[in-house]
């Protein structure tokens, strides 16, 4: 006993007919996407550079549509259960040749149809498994990186005090050295005055002592002078 036709598969499924292209075209982008899921396929054909690509992507979205609002489906738990196009009528034109003859041109049409419906227990299992581990190594990717931002957090809180510590023995250090320096500039400054004051006393005993011997002389050579005039007299 053969399985049921394509066009008898249970599901849900969206038709767009007399669309101008030919079956041949469109049945290269819709071998693309038959038997996978809703989500995959809409990827698919995104991401492929084609007309009938653009045209099944609509069909695909209608078909989703009518599942979830007609028929109660979840989108994400659907798939691709048959897509085929058929041929649809075929017009006919006429290009003028050579020598008065003409040659017909075929315009050719196809009818896309496009069949979701919801994926069996076991691959909905498997599916949620396979979410709750994706789930679950995402979370240990994040709770690393979470513990891997507060090493380096607490690093760089380490590297702070530390590196405030150090400015604060620099700038104790700093201090020290400057008060050393107002000192030894305060001692070199009184050395500096006392100094001053010796010579400045050494200069005004000198000064003196060169005022009373200049008083001095001049007393003397009066006395002489006293004298001779004396002697003179006797004489």
């Amino acid at each position: 006993m053969t399985g049921p036709k394509t066009n008898e598969r249970p599901g849900t499924k969206a038709v767009l007919k007399h669309f101008h292209m030919s079956a041949y075209k469109a049945r290269q982008v819709l071998d693309l996407i038959r038997n996978k899921d809703v989500v995959t396929a809409s990827e698919i054909l995104a991401n492929t550079p084609r007309e009938a690509a653009r045209v099944s992507a609509k069909v695909l979205a209608s078909a989703i549509a009518n599942a979830v609002h007609n028929d109660g489906q979840i989108a994400e738990d659907l798939f691709v259960a048959a897509a085929y196009a058929d041929e649809g009528p075929t017009m006919g034109r006429w290009r003028p040749r050579a020598r008065g003859r003409a040659t017909k041109i075929r315009k050719r049409t196809c009818h896309i149809t496009i069949i979701v419906d919801r994926m069996d227990e076991d691959t909905l299992a498997r599916r949620a498994e396979a979410r709750q581990a994706a789930g679950a190594q995402r979370s240990r990717r994040v709770a690393e990186s979470q513990r891997r931002a507060d090493q380096q957090g607490r690093g760089r809180r380490r590297d702070a005090a530390r590196e405030a510590a150090l400015d604060a023995e620099n700038e104790a250090a700093e201090e020290e050295s400057l008060e050393a320096t107002a000192t030894d500039e305060a001692v070199t400054d009184e050395v500096a005055a006392e100094t001053t004051t010796t010579n400045t006393a050494a200069a005004t005993e000198v000064e003196a002592t060169d005022e009373s011997a200049g008083d001095a002389e001049p007393e003397a050579t009066v006395a002489e002078g006293d004298a001779d005039h004396a002697d003179e007299e006797k004489n």
